[in-house]
């Protein structure tokens, strides 16, 4: 097939321009949000704890706290989980930088554990052989973070008996998987783990803008994330030093931080998640279309376990080099310039700068860095239409197929 690509850089103001991810916000999300800022309460009201209860039931899980980001999630569910100086968190290298990140900001010390070749979340196998040597060596990590990537869960009844038998404590970043479930119950109930985080950011599967949510089962837990969230501060007289009782006294009882989220923003995510299945739904259908659309191409297709589903955050193929007459670069060049809007997802995490300055260089999660060198992430959201997505498949067959 021909090459009929352009060649200077595509102008992303252009109304074909097909991103790899967006918002879909309709009227009853607008009127929701207006009404909050013609009401009383445009901060902290009674929006955010309706939005709670709302991903709360969805999941099947105790408790929810919203706060400002998934990036504040992960920090003081790590703090919550007693993480800090002298301990060492885990993560996986294929994530945002924000999973890594968390463990810094409590001043514990950082690692990584591979990927599993197939799903891209951290592997099992590799987990255990590195818990096995940390014990030798007296190093286990105090927290993992596991990181369901694109929207499939990782293995969490095995990390959870590995938990069992190590010590460690489990953070689910579900930043891209609410929606999704495991072992037929909804991702963000923390059967197998301590806290779960999702994420609300606009790519993401619904949005509030800016924002993010902690899900757990423990009321301790729960406790200390709201006080957390807004400075350590409690009015609950039960929890106070002393005896008070002005209507009008609150005491900071430990270390936190402005992680609010709005009423404004819990009004668009209460509004959004009315939607979620539909958005999920349309997502799988997108999915599904892919892979029988792609099948026959120098790619390969993203892999499900069967204990999961996904809510297809993302949609990533890794390019088969050795089978094209392409590098990863020229290829993801050329996406770009056609006016699709592929992104790549992550570029590993210990790759980094920063984190090459602790000590990480490259070469030390082989499978996550083969990873990074062949994928691609495509659009899929919930609005891309099938004739966009056959522009998409079809760009990518000229371009593999064409040279």
């Amino acid at each position: 097939m021909a090459n009929i690509l352009p060649t200077a850089r595509y102008d992303k103001t252009m109304n074909d321009y097909i991103p790899y991810g967006k918002q879909d916000i309709n009227q009853a999300d607008i009127d929701a949000v207006v009404e909050v800022l013609c009401s009383d309460w445009i901060t902290q009201g009674p929006t955010i704890e309706r939005f709670e209860q709302a991903v709360a039931k969805y999941c099947d899980v105790k408790y929810a706290v919203a706060v400002s980001s998934a990036t504040a999630a992960l920090h003081i569910a790590c703090l919550a989980a007693n993480l800090g100086n002298g301990d060492i968190l885990w993560t996986s290298p294929n994530t945002f930088v924000a999973s890594a990140n968390c463990g810094l900001y409590c001043g514990a010390k950082v690692d990584f554990v591979d990927i599993d070749p197939y799903t891209y979340n951290l592997g099992i196998n590799e987990l255990e052989q590195k818990l096995i040597a940390a014990k030798k060596q007296n190093c286990l990590p105090k927290v993992l973070v596991p990181v369901h990537f694109a929207g499939q869960s990782c293995e969490m009844e095995q990390i959870f008996s590995l938990s069992q038998e190590y010590g460690f404590k489990i953070v689910e970043d579900a930043s891209h998987a609410i929606g999704g479930s495991y072992q037929k119950k909804s991702i963000g109930g923390c059967q197998f783990s301590n806290l779960a985080v999702f994420s609300f950011h606009p790519v993401k599967i619904i949005t509030t803008g800016e924002g993010g949510m902690i899900l757990t089962n423990q009321e301790e837990l729960y406790q200390k994330l709201i006080r957390l969230r807004s400075h350590g501060i409690t009015r609950n007289p039960d929890l106070m030093q002393g005896n008070y009782d002005e209507e009008w006294y609150y005491q900071q009882l430990e270390l936190g931080f402005n992680y609010r989220m709005t009423d404004i923003q819990a009004a668009l995510g209460a509004s959004q998640m009315q939607r979620l299945d539909e958005f999920v739904s349309q997502r799988r259908f997108l999915a599904q279309r892919y892979h029988q659309l792609l099948q026959e191409l120098p790619i390969v297709l993203p892999w499900q376990h069967p204990d999961t589903e996904s809510s297809w955050h993302l949609y990533v193929i890794r390019l088969k080099l050795d089978k094209i007459n392409q590098t990863h670069k020229k290829v993801f060049t050329k996406l770009r310039q056609a006016g699709i809007g592929v992104n790549l997802h992550y570029i590993p995490v210990h790759t980094q700068p920063y984190y090459q300055q602790l000590g990480f260089k490259a070469g030390d999660f082989i499978k996550s860095e083969q990873y990074y060198q062949e994928a691609i992430s495509l659009p899929i959201y919930y609005s891309l239409t099938q004739e966009q997505q056959q522009k998409v498949v079809m760009t990518i067959q000229n371009i593999l197929l064409g040279g």
